[in-house]
């Protein structure tokens, strides 16, 4: 039996990368908007992206809108497709069906 992806398993990064793999192909969020929508504290989903983005599943894009920082985020080729083997992997145990 295949394992659950121990980096995407934790609630909260499991609710960030189902939330990134919503936007279409290589599309991007704001940091802001991204922690509007999990409802997170600043500090906890930058943890949570840190760890995301070691594991090569987050891209992570910083610039300046103007004069002031800006960054934006977004899923990896890698990350869509560990995402999918997750939720593959899970639904595979919830039949009761193994990976």
């Amino acid at each position: 039996m295949t394992e659950l992806d121990s980096v995407i398993h934790a609630p909260a990064r499991l609710r960030v990368v189902a939330t990134l793999a919503t936007l279409p192909g290589a599309d991007e969020i704001s940091f802001p908007k991204l922690q509007k929508v999990l409802d997170m504290t600043a500090g906890n989903l930058s943890t949570h992206l840190r760890r995301l983005e070691d594991a090569g599943y987050v891209q992570v894009t910083k610039t300046h809108a103007g004069r002031k920082p800006a960054t934006y985020l977004a899923l990896t080729t890698a990350g869509r497709r560990a995402f999918e083997d997750y939720t593959a992997t899970l639904t595979a145990l919830l039949r009761g069906t193994g990976a």
